[in-house]
């Protein structure tokens, strides 16, 4: 498997749920992120990207455990935020590092996707914060419906750019 497909693949487990009656996720985001991290590793020039994934993996560990996410849903809502900010910062970073990739090697028009899609997921960082601070927690559906067809978008284009020649492999 290339490593864009590695992590466009790890990347769908971790957006997938399946939950048993238990609580457990039948599709744990653990295993997606060392998919994740897994492809990260074969990129070149990868050292704060990989730093990033094993952030994103560490948290996916304590949040994958059902009494973890019962607790953040009892407590406020800006947690859950917080919690998730490590993958969205994963995403910002990885896409502006492939950006850079394609960028040299002189494939504009992904570049120009994989800029785009950094900018939306830094808005959707920030956009919980302006949400909570107007007090409108029932946009926050928009927010999170946001959120995933950003991070769709991200899949798709990390599948479609999976045998691009600047996809450098070390």
């Amino acid at each position: 498997m290339m490593p864009l497909q590695s992590i466009a693949m790890g990347l769908v487990i971790v957006v997938l749920v399946a939950r048993f009656d238990s609580g457990h996720d039948a599709l744990a985001d653990p295993v997606g992120w060392l998919l994740v991290v897994w492809g990260v590793r074969r990129l070149h020039d990868r050292t704060l990207v990989l730093a990033l994934a094993v952030v994103a993996l560490l948290f996916s560990c304590v949040l994958w455990l059902p009494w973890t996410l019962e607790a953040l849903e009892r407590n406020d809502p800006s947690l859950r935020w917080a919690v998730n900010l490590p993958q969205v910062i994963f995403c910002i970073a990885l896409c502006h590092h492939l950006a850079g990739l394609a960028s040299a090697s002189g494939d504009r028009s992904a570049s120009a996707w994989l800029r785009t899609t950094m900018v939306l997921n830094v808005v959707l960082a920030v956009a919980p914060v302006l949400v909570f601070a107007a007090g409108a927690d029932e946009a926050m559906t928009q927010v999170y419906a946001g959120a995933g067809g950003v991070l769709l978008l991200l899949i798709v284009l990390l599948f479609g750019y999976a045998r691009r020649p600047w996809v450098d492999v070390s």
